[in-house]
């Protein structure tokens, strides 16, 4: 069991009163393992709540595209009004979600404030979800609205050779699985911007240094990843594609920055994709923040970490 005093202390104290107020109530429980979706169930609950912080003059229009194999994309673009320029750069947007969860509507408020905070506009993806969907199907999804916003870069105001893709939990897996796919493509990326990335599906035992007060358990993790490889999952034959910590060969992928907790179970996969990016010589921009859980921005944007951690992605999207 972890000592809260690893914590901080904003996060420990917000997260200590949310768990006494959610004591003996129905919503409290986990889900069964492998209980996919009593687990997306739980999960949106919880990102129907994300605070949203007050933004003005961003306009947001919605697309439909085809996915290859005939499924239905919804893309929706986000865009600084006043913003006149036709050489911007662009970013591709993957909410989190485990991979079995969340919706773009989830994320409206967290991607207007990232567009009006750079002026760099945003695609948002309603990639296809885990158990209905399995495998590689959300990276080949990502890959079909990035190829969409290529396509339409000029009547966007988009310069192509500036777009990265970014997400955050299970959304940053979906981003670095689309980067794996873009590479294989002959498609260019300038960056990729994983936040908490869901990455390995062996992350599955418990680690008792990080057991106790954490937001994503190694438990709802099995179920995620079940979710998405059924019993492949562990095995050998599982593409870096859907699990992107299974990559060996890391040239030609575009530059990261990838920030996690140091009290996420995501941690070390989070380090060892970054190590697999600098051994191949490409530039990635680490964040280890100490005291830090899973998802603790969508907690409270107001903590001071949570206003870091905004900060420095802004940082990270504006140098594109």
């Amino acid at each position: 069991m972890m000592s809260v005093a690893r914590f901080d202390p904003e996060i420990l104290a917000l997260f200590t009163a949310a768990a006494e107020a959610a004591t003996g109530s129905a919503g409290s429980a986990a889900p069964v393992r492998g209980d996919a979706l009593g687990l997306r169930s739980i999960i949106d609950a919880g990102l129907s709540v994300i605070p949203r912080p007050a933004v003005e003059g961003i306009s947001a229009g919605t697309h439909i595209t085809s996915a290859p194999d005939g499924g239905s994309l919804e893309l929706r673009w986000y865009s600084s009004r006043d913003e006149g320029r036709t050489d911007r750069p662009a970013v591709v947007y993957f909410h989190g979600g485990g991979r079995v969860a969340g919706k773009i509507d989830h994320y409206d408020g967290v991607i207007r404030h990232y567009v009006q905070q750079t002026k760099v506009p945003m695609l948002q993806v309603e990639y296809r979800l885990a158990p209905e969907h399995p495998g590689t199907v959300a990276a080949e999804d990502g890959l079909t609205a990035l190829q969409w916003l290529l396509k339409h870069a000029e009547d966007l105001g988009v310069d192509p050779e500036r777009v990265a893709v970014m997400g955050d939990s299970g959304g940053g897996g979906v981003a670095a699985g689309t980067a794996i796919l873009a590479r294989d493509n002959g498609v260019r990326l300038a960056k990729q911007i994983l936040i908490y990335p869901m990455l390995d599906d062996r992350n599955t035992i418990p680690d008792p240094t990080l057991e106790g007060l954490v937001t994503w358990t190694h438990e709802t993790n099995w179920t995620g990843w079940h979710a998405v490889l059924g019993d492949t999952i562990g095995n050998e034959e599982v593409s870096p594609v859907a699990a992107p910590a299974r990559l060996t060969n890391f040239k030609g992928l575009p530059p990261a920055y990838i920030e996690v907790g140091d009290l996420d179970i995501f941690r070390d996969e989070s380090i060892g994709y970054a190590q697999g990016l600098h051994r191949a010589g490409i530039g990635c921009e680490l964040h280890v923040l100490a005291g830090v859980i899973h998802g603790h921005d969508l907690m409270d944007f107001s903590l001071s970490v949570s206003q870091q951690s905004l900060a420095e992605r802004c940082r990270a999207i504006k140098s594109l």
